[in-house]
């Protein structure tokens, strides 16, 4: 007799241990340099294809430009009406004037200096940069700034589906590199001392061993506070496509499947020389639950905006960290 699957819970909340902040157990000597800092290694010698992230999808529209400097490359980027994403160089050729502050008319860029129309066609001194569009980020093709073989696309982290998903992305930059902020997330262990606000019990129950197919796969137990000893436990896995991405899977719990990307975009050097880093992540959430199609309905008004602040709320205490360890790496102090 075959007996039926268990329904789930009617509510994903579970009561987490009784504890407090100095209470936990002690991470740090789990967390060693050496492990960080192998799996860092190896993230950042993976190929990218010369592909960096722009911006998310909705922040490039055919309405208006988008402007961002990319690894010291002004860029603009801009939508046609048939929805196409395009990038270019940020200044415009005639006199130099910023692309970013004119507008879109009918898919092509206009500046407003004198005028000139301009297009994914390019003009004399002016031609477009290879841009893919996932649906959810868009990404500029960089050539000369990432220096490797180029290749027709990004890697683009595996998604939940589109239509049963729910997309968030935040972005905030930060005075650093962008090798310190994939150091950042490949330190789990800091995550209920460092976001006690968000993390509860968080566990490093499985590390990269010889063989393994993955070798920056990171697989952690750990409860998502919601309030007060009140949250969901998952089990999620960590792992580098890419030499500025890092990518966090639920791969068993409340909304299976799950991801967020954190990505790191170079920006250029500010007046001090000092090397400045966007972090844009990127949340998509999926959930079996008859619920999740309310929340979907509600995206515009109340889940995204709630995704985006919670993501804020962790990167504004993870920029600082990765802040730190640039100024302790560029000033010959870092342990590591």
């Amino acid at each position: 007799m075959t007996m039926p699957e268990p329904r789930p819970r009617r509510l994903p909340l579970r009561r987490m241990p009784a504890t407090t902040w100095k209470a936990q157990d002690p991470t740090w000597r789990e967390a060693r340099p050496a492990v960080i800092g192998a799996a860092l290694k190896r993230a950042l010698a993976r190929p990218s294809g010369n592909w960096f992230v722009l911006a998310a999808s909705t922040e490039v529209r055919s309405d208006r430009p988008f402007g961002r400097v990319v690894a010291g490359t002004e860029l603009v980027a801009w939508r046609t009406p048939d929805g196409t994403a395009h990038a270019g160089p940020g200044a415009c050729p005639h006199l130099g004037a910023p692309l970013c502050r004119g507008t879109v008319d009918s898919g092509r860029l206009v500046c407003r200096w004198h005028g000139l129309s301009l297009g994914e066609e390019g003009f004399p001194g002016w031609s477009p940069y290879p841009v893919h569009d996932d649906g959810v980020l868009v990404w500029v093709r960089l050539d000369r700034e990432g220096g490797e073989e180029p290749t027709p696309e990004p890697v683009v982290p595996h998604r939940p589906e589109g239509a049963r998903s729910l997309a968030a992305v935040e972005s905030l930059a930060g005075r650093c590199e962008p090798e310190d902020v994939v150091a950042n997330r490949l330190d789990p262990w800091h995550g209920s001392w460092f976001h006690p606000y968000s993390f509860v019990g968080l566990r490093v129950i499985e590390l990269p061993e010889g063989g393994d197919p993955d070798p920056d796969r990171m697989v952690v137990e750990v409860g998502f506070r919601v309030t007060g000893r009140w949250g969901v436990p998952v089990r999620a896995e960590f792992h580098c496509p890419g030499p500025r991405t890092v990518v966090m899977r639920i791969i068993e719990g409340e909304g299976l499947g799950s991801v967020v990307e954190t990505h790191a975009t170079p920006l250029g050097t500010d007046g001090r020389g000092v090397p400045r880093t966007a972090v844009i992540e990127a949340t998509v959430a999926t959930s079996e639950r008859p619920g999740f199609a309310l929340a979907r309905r509600a995206a515009g008004a109340l889940v995204r905006p709630a995704m985006r602040a919670a993501a804020r709320r962790l990167w504004r205490d993870d920029l600082a960290y990765a802040e730190r360890r640039y100024l302790l790496r560029s000033s010959g102090r870092w342990p590591g």
